[in-house]
């Protein structure tokens, strides 16, 4: 019986370690990614993860071992599944519409033809 909140425990260890590396990651990511564009992708893709991994092992924890089911915990995993990307997205898109020049080795620019074509209809 005693191997069973030793494994729990071990596995939500794991969750918030992996949660914590990812924003680790995220972290280096911001420091050495060259443009604007690559650096949101860090920050919003491995950090919004990292984050929830870490709100869902805290969740988890509360749960299980003190029989505590935290809605704060659930509203903070559900406001940054939400907010990150789209937070993410609109500062990408802002900085491709006003004029942040993609990084020179960069092979494809999805948004351009996209953009002519809303600017055409719109006139």
């Amino acid at each position: 019986m005693e191997m069973i909140p030793l494994i729990g425990e071990l596995l939500i260890g794991m969750i918030i370690l992996a949660g914590a590396l990812l924003s680790v990651l995220s972290a280096f990511g911001l420091i050495r990614l060259p443009d604007v564009y690559l650096r949101s992708h860090a920050a919003t893709k491995s950090a919004t993860l990292g984050v929830l991994l870490i709100l869902t092992g805290a969740f988890l924890y509360f749960s299980f071992y003190l029989d505590h089911i935290s809605a704060k915990l659930l509203l903070g995993i559900v406001f940054v599944f939400i907010t990150g990307p789209v937070a993410g997205h609109l500062n990408a898109r802002a900085a491709y519409r006003s004029g942040v020049a993609l990084w020179e080795r960069s092979v494809q620019d999805d948004l351009k033809p996209a953009l002519k074509k809303s600017r055409k209809e719109k006139h």
